[in-house]
């Protein structure tokens, strides 16, 4: 009989606590740096999470619950948000936190520099009113500020600042990149990129603690099989996450259990839209097919998501029919349908736009980033052989992934996309959203997509508080963005950790992996 546990938001019911205890897990990516203002991707937000804390934080259930806030309300007539901080609160190395380390944090997170620069599109200023109060003051009223800024953590201004770390530097890495000096229930105590990084409890912190480990130690662990090793050796405790061939084992396996759930993350394929010329394959150097939404959709057609889902997958994901999942907020239940899949009709559109013969291209993909990604874009290299297209497929670690599609060194990439607001305005922002450096918007579009109406719209969507109308803009959005195939959305990619049955824990949607809900029986 299979031990298969499924995990919602609300997570595994927590054991009576026992004595303290090491912890040890694994995952296929390590975290590029330990600056949470560096790098905008799940692995360094999650595991800093860890370490840093922010005004607001998810619990359990994905809700927003007080932080180093302790409340907030709007200010006048949408004018922004007042937070009230939280006092007592020590940094690592003892200092105190306050309004400085807030206004610091903002300015540092919110720069050119920073990877997150995006998630303050909406502010005009961050004011300190008094040491334990800030007003956030936004451009236009915006109802869901708060739950926009969970991943925005506070670094001690000082600390930072006598580093020469005042800004973060993904490119070349400062002080704040091997060393941290957060807030939260865990201290960063050795950092060895690549080999392992390990954290003990702060015993300064002042939240209340429901785990009972003394000290966790996280491996990277890129190969599916020596992972899988690892747990049932008992060399690890956790491992996120499971090679899906290989679940139904682990289940049945002796002292594991199988933890699953459906994440928030959207699996798909982007263009380059912007690009002139191919840069890759037969056809490099030629006029970019891509800018023709015929071929975009004959892509989207070419790609049999229910093969990659049955196969590849196992049957564990969903389809994606739009940039998030039907379980956020904004989700348009009114356009809840993909593009079928069919080679006569996508062969078709490519006569139809003047590729008769098709042609050969790029396609850019992690081999580490995201659960069989390498897989999935193989499948996706076969699939658009049948229509006469020819990619060269060029898989690499996420490292070396996200500096490519910076440089627009692709024609085709591989994507995933989980909403930090769990809204369906957090994608559009990111990525339907023309590139505006100024303005903090579209900042992982890479390939440049753009719409005139979407522009427009955003703002609006940002402030309006009655939700009929504001879902109406919602489904108009997501309208044009199918409508232009600008990109092909493929499924729901899903949540499979194996632990040590002596675990519990909590699995979010959101794949981030909390520590201080973890006990070890």
């Amino acid at each position: 009989m299979l031990r298969l546990t499924a995990a919602t938001a609300l997570g595994l019911c927590l054991a009576t606590a026992a004595a303290a205890e090491s912890f040890k897990w694994a995952g296929t990516t390590d975290p590029q740096t330990m600056d949470p203002h560096a790098v905008n991707s799940a692995p360094v937000l999650g595991f800093l999470n860890n370490v840093y804390e922010g005004l607001v934080r998810r619990g359990k259930d994905m809700a927003i619950e007080p932080a180093l806030a302790t409340s907030w309300e709007p200010i006048g007539d949408g004018e922004g948000w007042r937070f009230n901080l939280r006092r007592d609160v020590k940094f690592h190395d003892g200092s105190d936190f306050d309004a400085d380390d807030v206004i610091f944090s903002y300015d540092r997170a919110s720069s050119e520099a920073a990877d997150v620069k995006g998630w303050f599109a909406p502010v005009a200023d961050v004011l300190k009113v008094d040491e334990f109060t800030v007003d956030v003051m936004t451009k236009a009223p915006n109802p869901i500020f708060p739950d926009s800024i969970a991943n925005w953590m506070i670094m001690d201004a000082a600390w930072t600042s006598q580093r020469d770390a005042a800004l973060p530097d993904k490119e070349n890495g400062n002080a704040a990149t091997l060393n941290a000096n957060g807030t939260g229930a865990f201290m960063l105590a050795d950092r060895q990129p690549g080999l392992q990084t390990t954290l003990v409890p702060f015993d300064g912190w002042w939240g209340e603690a429901e785990h009972n480990i003394s000290q966790a130690t996280f491996t990277p662990i890129q190969n599916p099989a020596t992972a899988v090793a690892a747990l049932l050796s008992g060399e690890v405790d956790l491992i996120n996450p499971v090679p899906i061939q290989d679940a139904v084992r682990l289940a049945e396996s002796e002292g594991v259990q199988v933890i699953q759930g459906i994440e928030a993350r959207v699996i798909m394929l982007g263009f380059a839209h912007e690009a002139e010329t191919l840069k890759y394959g037969a056809n490099a150097g030629d006029p970019n097919p891509f800018r023709d939404v015929r071929v975009r959709e004959a892509v989207a057609r070419a790609v049999n998501v229910p093969a990659i889902l049955q196969t590849i997958m196992r049957g564990n994901a969903e389809p994606a029919s739009q940039l998030v999942s039907p379980a956020m907020r904004g989700f348009s239940a009114a356009n809840d349908s993909r593009p079928e899949f069919d080679v006569d009709a996508a062969k078709a559109l490519l006569t139809e736009a003047g590729y008769p013969d098709g042609f050969g291209f790029g396609l850019k993909c992690p081999n580490n980033r995201y659960l069989n990604d390498e897989s999935v874009c193989q499948a996706v290299v076969s699939m658009l052989a049948q229509i006469g297209i020819t990619a060269e497929l060029d898989a690499m670690p996420v490292q070396n992934y996200w500096p490519e599609l910076r440089a627009d060194n692709y024609d085709m990439y591989l994507l995933g996309w989980s909403p930090g607001t769990f809204d369906h305005e957090h994608p559009i922002r990111f990525l339907a959203s023309t590139p505006n450096a100024e303005k903090k918007l579209g900042s992982w579009n890479f390939g440049g997509y753009s719409n005139a109406r979407i522009d427009e719209l955003l703002p609006m969507i940002q402030s309006e508080i009655d939700d009929g109308a504001r879902q109406a803009m919602l489904d108009e959005v997501t309208t044009l963005y199918q409508g232009e195939h600008a990109y092909v959305t493929m499924y729901v990619q899903p949540l499979v950790w194996g632990a040590g049955d002596n675990i519990a824990l909590t699995q979010r949607p959101d794949n981030f992996f909390i520590l201080r809900w973890v006990t070890v029986n």
